[in-house]
């Protein structure tokens, strides 16, 4: 799991907090459109939207003062601000959709919304909306081919192997296009002294990082109807056993002692240090983990290259953070995706894209000059079109136990088949305790 997702995902129930961005207005439930017929000197009572955000979360560029005055000056709809505790935000939600206390919009992570918010029943499609014609990949917006959830970037935070570009040149390493490859390239780094790669698995989410996105290039180059067949009942996950092979790569890069010897008790937090001082060479992780190093160092040159589980694999692309949603019970539905139409607009969505340094996903709005090692993804990846959606992506119902079953096999309790038979009977059970058909 994403390490910028893992926050919006757990706790207990809480009271929500409330933050005004400006003046309250009075918030009424006039008929949708009334008060978007005209800029700020319009007549009739003026709409109030509700949009709920995780505390931690509240610097988005969709909720920055400068963008909602603007929309409120252009429309005469004022957006208030619902700001929710960071470690309580799904429960909070959950309770808010359930007892008909929607707000009109959310900002959430779409494959979060599907798991912890039924996605399907409470959330408005807007595959008809008029900015969708502009997108450029609908995929990291969609959710079972209807798009759900709105933004402006189609940079989705990929997933590979983060790497040491100054140590790959200084040994004269080439990027691994197989897993022989990189086996070679780890022997070649642990006998410069330095760690090949770092696993901080006690964080059990960080080893799910190769198989999220093994098992979706196998699934896209052999088996394309793959997780249709898995989330249907069609197909078990013990029934592909190249997802045991693949399971026993990761292990392999372990048990050959190219790791640090302490994996079960190292954790994410230790990785932006790790790189800082040249401990580790790489790392199965996202391309946030190089923003997060160049914050503290810019002078370390880090990359990022497509997990190496098969020939030429696919980068993976975890599914978009951040994204806005409009619930179905929203009281305020038109002017809900008037605010869409608004941040979609070719000058709102450039400005958003300019400051953010975003890839846009419109496809008449300029992408800016990127760094480095992001414009190498979109040059190698993105635009060639050699990334492939995260396993993640088309889970229907909470992988924790599958984190936790990762960790058992790196502990020597589980075998990758023990690994798929536990995760098989846990996401059955899942399954059919969620009412999905077939279980």
């Amino acid at each position: 799991m994403n390490h910028k997702m893992k926050k919006a995902a757990t706790g207990v129930i809480a009271s929500l907090l409330v933050l005004s961005l400006a003046a309250c207005g009075s918030n009424n439930n006039s008929p949708a459109g009334t008060a978007t017929n005209g800029g700020s000197g319009s007549s009739g009572s003026k709409v109030t939207l509700e949009l709920a955000i995780s505390k931690s979360s509240q610097d988005s560029a969709f909720v920055a003062q400068d963008l909602l005055d603007a929309f409120e000056k252009e429309t005469n709809i004022k957006v208030n601000l619902q700001l929710l505790p960071a470690e309580q935000t799904a429960t909070v939600l959950q309770t808010k959709l359930a007892v008909d206390e929607t707000p009109d919009i959310i900002q959430y992570n779409l494959a979060s919304a599907v798991t912890d918010l039924n996605l399907e029943r409470n959330f408005e499609i807007l595959d008809s909306e008029p900015w969708v014609s502009r997108l450029l990949n609908k995929d990291v917006l969609s959710a079972n081919d209807h798009v759900y959830s709105f933004h402006v970037s189609q940079d989705t935070g990929m997933q590979g192997v983060v790497y040491n570009k100054d140590m790959f040149k200084e040994l004269n390493l080439s990027i691994p296009t197989t897993f022989e490859e990189f086996l070679a390239v780890c022997e070649a780094i642990k006998a410069s002294g330095v760690t090949p790669v770092f696993m901080p698995f006690k964080d059990n989410w960080a080893a799910n990082i190769w198989p999220a996105a093994a098992f979706a290039d196998y699934a896209a180059k052999n088996d394309p109807t793959l997780f249709d067949d898995l989330n249907s009942n069609k197909k078990k996950w013990t029934d592909i056993p190249e997802f045991a092979t693949l399971l026993d790569q990761q292990y392999q890069v372990f048990k050959k002692g190219y790791t640090n010897p302490d994996i079960l008790s190292d954790s994410y937090d230790m990785a932006v240090g790790k790189f800082l001082d040249k401990e580790v060479a790489m790392m199965f992780m996202g391309d946030w983990l190089i923003e997060n190093v160049a914050e503290k160092d810019p002078s370390i040159h880090l990359g990022l290259f497509a997990i190496p589980s098969s020939k030429d694999a696919s980068l993976g692309a975890s599914p978009l953070g951040g994204q806005l949603f409009i619930p179905k019970k929203a009281k305020h539905m038109a002017e809900a995706k008037k605010f869409l139409e608004f941040i979609a607009s070719k000058e709102q969505a450039q400005k958003i894209v300019d400051s953010q340094g975003y890839v846009s996903n419109f496809n008449d709005v300029t992408t800016p000059k990127l760094p480095d090692y992001k414009q190498e993804i979109v040059d190698n990846y993105i635009t060639p079109k050699k990334t492939v959606l995260t396993t993640d992506a088309h889970m229907l119902v909470d992988r924790s136990e599958l984190y936790r079953n990762l960790q058992d096999q790196f502990a020597g309790a589980k075998t990758p088949e023990e690994v798929l038979s536990a995760w098989n009977d846990k996401f059955a059970q899942l399954m059919k305790d969620k009412g999905v058909a077939g279980f």
